[in-house]
């Protein structure tokens, strides 16, 4: 493992390197070809890792030939604690972290890979940081593939309630009217975290999320399983230093129209919560290509080879 960058492209291998003010473990596999940028994958969560991503697709894209990087974002995975980064150090405390952050450290990882540009891979959560990213860097994007993604959050604390209410048989009740007529003109009522606290309250959010994410009980198996063998359950604080800045008030929608990259999304016709109000948002506003998978939100789970052919088809149209 090292720490140093090098003027060349990096070699493959694992990788822990401080970056941005913080320790991020990242893997780069294979040799890939002259040209054709690196592909990076952002898991989502937020909080979540690479690891079954990794295990579940590597093979194929190793055998494809393309270079993929594999990243545990700050705070999540193998990567460093946010308690331990210079951000945290500075403020005295790791109770936060934005978007514009996260964004950095994929910059600064695409300047340590010795790429001119990459080609990142978002996946719920992780769609939010490769559309920024793309919008931010174009001159260092080649292309933009989302799986499943998540970019308006109210919107999606909304549809977490409706269908907690509706599985549970408990009493649905949008809460956004009630605190836009008692927040005080001027400022923001918190409808997101509003709604996500009452989804919660009728349906506990790994049994929702499940319920939500997941084809049959055997493709939710086969990820735990994996999650186990990983020995990397956790990424809470990542998730909690997010929420505690507003995450579920977050609405990317207003910036796609900016992004003058190619984008491609790829859904799961069975993920209820990004198909397909979420990946709407993407296809109307950023001018997503659009595939839809008879999948759920972890494709490769589901049918990796109708995934495998619909991300080639992505990566090279």
């Amino acid at each position: 493992m090292t720490s140093q960058p090098s003027p060349e492209p990096l070699p493959a291998g694992i990788y822990e390197a401080h970056l941005n003010g913080a320790d991020l473990y990242f893997e780069v596999v294979g040799e890939g070809q002259a040209g054709v940028p690196p592909l990076v994958y952002l898991h989502g969560g937020p909080g979540y890792n690479a690891y079954s991503f990794r295990e579940l697709m590597g093979d194929h894209l190793e055998a494809s030939g393309r270079r993929v990087v594999y990243l545990d974002q700050r705070g999540a995975g193998r990567s460093g604690a946010l308690e331990d980064t210079e951000q945290a150090q500075s403020a005295g405390h790791a109770e936060t972290l934005d978007l514009d952050t996260l964004v950095a450290d994929v910059e600064e990882l695409r300047e340590f890979l010795g790429a001119e540009q990459i080609v990142p891979l978002g996946h719920g959560f992780g769609a939010l940081i490769a559309l920024e990213y793309a919008r931010r860097y174009p001159t260092r994007t080649a292309r933009v593939v989302v799986v499943n993604p998540w970019v308006h959050y109210p919107a999606l604390a909304l549809t977490l309630l409706r269908e907690a209410a509706g599985i549970t048989g408990g009493q649905f009740e949008d809460p956004a009217p009630k605190l836009r007529a008692q927040t005080p003109e001027g400022q923001h009522p918190p409808i997101g975290a509003a709604r996500i606290e009452a989804a919660f309250g009728l349906l506990n959010a790994r049994d929702l999320l499940n319920a939500l994410q997941f084809v049959d009980a055997p493709s939710r198996m086969r990820l735990e399983f994996l999650d186990v063998e990983s020995q990397l359950l956790g990424g809470g604080e990542m998730q909690q230093a997010l929420v505690n800045q507003g995450l579920w008030e977050f609405e990317y929608p207003a910036f796609m129209g900016e992004i003058r990259r190619p984008v491609f999304v790829i859904a799961g016709v069975h993920d209820r919560t990004s198909y397909p109000e979420q990946t709407d948002w993407v296809v109307d506003l950023a001018g997503g290509d659009l595939t839809v998978l008879d999948t759920g939100h972890y494709p490769w789970l589901d049918d990796e080879d109708a995934f495998a052919g619909a991300l080639d088809e992505a990566l090279t149209r």
